[in-house]
């Protein structure tokens, strides 16, 4: 698994920029793309609720305006009582950028931190083998 420690800072600061006026749930997220650098997302609540953007797509979003479209690893961090998970979409939209055995590192802003996978986050991710016969 390659060091998270760079996407862990990385995801803490970015999280301070997040627009959360709503939940005050302030979420950064940090993904090293295939090429090195590192691309990084907060949440961005919109008052029109469910329109707002997640941390993990914002970060998805600047890799690819990058013109990186590899997800090497990533990170996510919240001020929460357990590592803090993708919600459902943003695992999809990761593995739509990532293999199954993509590192994701999930942490709080206690120190709390798990190591997991794409693949576990995601078991049986819908992805283009689906599209074959399309």
């Amino acid at each position: 698994m390659s060091d998270p420690h760079a996407l862990i800072a990385a995801a803490t600061d970015v999280r301070l920029n997040a627009h959360a006026p709503y939940s005050r749930f302030q979420v950064g997220a940090a993904i090293r793309g295939a090429g090195g650098a590192i691309h990084v997302g907060c949440n961005v609540e919109n008052v029109a609720y469910p329109e707002g953007t997640c941390a993990e797509a914002g970060a998805i979003a600047a890799m690819v305006a990058s013109g990186e479209t590899r997800i090497a690893a990533i990170a996510v961090i919240a001020d929460s009582p357990q590592p803090v998970s993708p919600c459902g979409g943003c695992r999809q939209k990761i593995a739509e950028f990532a293999s199954g055995d993509t590192p994701v590192t999930l942490a709080t802003t206690d120190g709390l931190v798990q190591h997991t996978t794409v693949a576990a986050l995601l078991p049986g991710a819908f992805d283009q083998d689906y599209m074959s016969k399309a």
